[in-house]
């Protein structure tokens, strides 16, 4: 058996188990480095960059339940096109945070489930939008995020700050415990 043909039950079981536990409670730490309705410190971790002024593309694929490359280093400054694919089977998010801010965000991604929003393979749309119109958030509409479905590819351009303890991860349930995050590290 090699390491593929585990990667799958796995990832179906952590899922499962994400969609039935509760959410981990989030610390005042994590609460000061602001995600979802907040976005206090988004600086802190860079910005949604300029077309114009990408330096090179970086290609990330999502899989149950890892990335492929597993760890990024860029340059401080720079400005990064990611294009970024779904292979697995289940609906993945890359987004670019800091530990503490992708513990604050998690509890929103388990409202997303509650909601009927984030189903195993599929992302509810009009879940979605019931959602933003009731509580304000619910359409996952961030520049330095992407959810997707099985099968489907997006973008992000992001401009990295100088310094910064970044990494990439999937806050949906149960993903990010199971290891689908990978470190940013950023050169000078």
């Amino acid at each position: 058996m090699n390491n593929n043909s585990l990667v799958r039950p796995f990832a179906a079981l952590v899922l499962a188990l994400g969609l039935v536990i509760s959410a981990t409670p989030v610390s005042a730490d994590a609460k000061k480095h602001g995600h979802g309705g907040g976005h206090a410190n988004m600086k802190k971790i860079g910005m949604a960059g300029d077309a114009a002024k990408v330096t090179r593309t970086i290609k990330v694929v999502m899989h149950d339940n890892y990335y492929e490359p597993e760890n990024i280093s860029v340059k401080e400054g720079e400005t990064v096109r990611f294009l970024i694919r779904n292979a697995g089977e289940f609906v993945h998010e890359f987004n670019i945070a800091t530990g503490p801010m992708h513990v604050t965000h998690q509890p929103e991604m388990m409202m997303m489930v509650e909601h009927g929003v984030l189903e195993p393979d599929k992302i509810n749309w009009e879940a979605a939008k019931a959602m933003q119109k009731s509580m304000g958030h619910g359409m996952h509409n961030e520049p330095n995020s992407k959810l997707l479905e099985p099968g489907k590819s997006g973008e992000i351009i992001w401009t990295f700050p100088k310094h910064a303890d970044l990494e990439f991860a999937c806050n949906i349930p149960g993903h990010y415990d199971s290891g689908m995050v990978g470190k940013v590290k950023l050169t000078h």
